[in-house]
């Protein structure tokens, strides 16, 4: 059997976006974060991570500018505490073989239920830059996009983990912006 949602790769990304698992929606549209009020593709673009907007149905364009999206679990559910842990620790395997083959420079992990799931009782609180490598990537952990997430309420409070994740890797259309702005 296929995958529910297809990885969107390339080679060497800036940023491989790991998310937790699709939702029903996603799967079956087949691509990702199309869950309907999922603010992801927003925050991509407000935060410069991506130069132009992007809809969930263009997340194939990703890779265009060195990004790449995939999920630790494959199977769509409705929420991830439906998943078994037999599941996510053939996810966290299958993810360490990519992150070695693709090399990513950071691994944006979206949600921090990734991050304690990865590191157990060396996760530290809180989203932002991680001081533990993966598969021998730097970790960043974002707060899940979903509506659903009380913890980080409100697209604001998302958008300034976004912001953080851009200044550490600037799009190259965000590097063409400043290296005119200096020969100004």
């Amino acid at each position: 059997m296929g995958r529910f949602l297809p990885d969107r790769l390339c080679p060497s990304p800036r940023i491989l976006f790991v998310g937790i698992n699709p939702s029903p929606r996603s799967a079956a549209l087949k691509h990702h974060y199309a869950g309907r009020g999922n603010p992801f593709w927003k925050l991509m673009h407000a935060s410069g991570l991506i130069p132009e907007p992007l809809t969930f149905e263009q997340d194939a364009q990703v890779v265009r500018h060195g990004l790449a999206l995939t999920n630790l679990v494959d199977r769509p559910t409705r929420a991830a505490d439906e998943l078994t842990r037999e599941e996510q620790l053939a996810g966290r395997a299958r993810l360490e073989r990519l992150i070695r083959r693709l090399e990513p420079e950071t691994v944006a992990l979206v949600g921090a239920s990734i991050y304690r799931l990865l590191f157990g009782s060396q996760a530290t609180p809180g989203c932002g830059l991680k001081p533990q490598t993966f598969a021998g990537a730097r970790v960043f952990v974002l707060p899940n996009p979903s509506g659903r997430n009380a913890a980080y309420p409100g697209f604001a409070h998302k958008l300034l983990y976004f912001q953080q994740l851009a200044r550490l890797h600037p799009s190259k259309a965000a590097l063409r912006v400043t290296g005119a702005a200096r020969r100004a």
